[in-house]
Formats: structure tokens, sequence, C-alpha cells
């Protein structure tokens, strides 16, 4: 051990008061992390305004449609979210749409959506622009009620789908990144240092 090293050991021992540190290092959570009662409570009070300012369908109580929003962002099927719920998978369909919920695969209908809309217009029943799109009467069906979600989320400037993200997608990505944060921080301060060295 050089003259250096010696000097350096010297000065651990002082400061740690012992010759090896057993205290784990690992402090609590940060601020970073979602207070997950606020969550609880700013998903409640969004729901709730969506439900007064907006036209609902639905027969499920606000609980229920917390649980279909937060379910929806775990990436939960209509399937699985219904069976968590005890409903049908039509009632989940229909909230997840008065939520202004709407699934990528939804967006993508085997047509497009502004012929169906042009068709909507200007065709007298359903089964006219069924046979006009040469599809089902239950696929116009399904895809109109897409068309007035889409209407009504760009009416609101997807005022509440944005607050949804907010609230059930940040505390994943914080956390995430606070993880990622700490591990780039020791690789940058542990690079290039030897780690072998002997007291």
């Amino acid at each position: 051990m050089d003259e250096k090293t010696e000097e350096l050991r010297d000065i651990f021992i002082d400061v740690a008061d012992g010759e090896t540190v057993t205290e784990s290092q690992e402090e609590a959570r940060g601020s970073l992390t979602a207070d997950e009662t606020a969550v609880e409570e700013k998903l409640a009070d969004a729901v709730g305004r969506m439900r007064e300012e907006l036209e609902f369908r639905t027969e499920l109580d606000d609980d229920a449609l917390q649980a279909v929003v937060r379910r929806f962002y775990d990436g939960d099927g209509d399937a699985a979210i219904a069976e968590a719920l005890g409903v049908g998978r039509a009632a989940v369909v229909e909230a997840r749409h008065d939520l202004h919920l709407l699934r990528d695969r939804e967006l993508q209908p085997p047509f497009e959506l502004s012929a169906l809309r042009r068709l909507l217009e200007e065709e007298d029943t359903v089964a006219d622009v069924a046979e006009a799109l040469e599809v089902s009467p239950s696929t116009v069906r399904k895809y109109r009620e897409v068309l007035g979600t889409r209407d009504e989320i760009r009416r609101v400037n997807g005022r509440f789908t944005d607050e949804f993200a907010e609230l059930l997608t940040d505390a994943d990505l914080e956390e995430g990144l606070t993880d990622d944060v700490k591990q780039d921080g020791l690789d940058e301060a542990t690079e290039g240092m030897e780690t072998n060295v002997s007291f």
C-alpha cells in the first residue's frame, strides 16, 4: 500500500467510523414517485367532470369507470376488463367510448373513415352504407360509434384523454426515468475507476 492509498484509507476510517460500510445507501423514494392517493383523487375528479359535462350512455358507476381507465392504460383488453368488473364486453366498450378511450385498431377500419362519414351523410340507412362499403351493417354501426367518439374528443380538444394519460403514465415513466438516472449516474461516476483497490 503506497503512501497516498494509506492516507485515503485513514481518512475513510475517520469519516466512516470503521473499515467497512454496512449501512444501506438506498434512500426512500423521492418526489418523482407519484402519490397514489393524489392520483386516485384526480382520476375520480376527471371522471366526475366528464359525467357532468358530457352525455354518458354507460350504466357503470364512477368507481367502475375509474377501473376502466386504469385497466385501459395498463394495457388490458376489453374482455379482461369486462371479466374484472363482472359486466359484458359491450358495456366496457360503451364506457370506454364515453371516457374518450379509443383503441388503435378502432382507428384502422377496413375502409377510410372519411368515406364512412361521407356515406353516413349521403345514404338513408346503415344497410345502404354497408352495401356501399361492402361490409356488414354491424361493422358500420361499430365504426359510426368510433367516429362519434373521435368527434367528441376533438370537440373538447382531447382534454380528458390528455389528463388520463398524464395521471396514469407519468408515474411509471418517472419511476423508470429515476431508475435510469440512478444507473447512468453510477456508470458515469465509476467509469475508468479501478475497483480492485485493497484496503
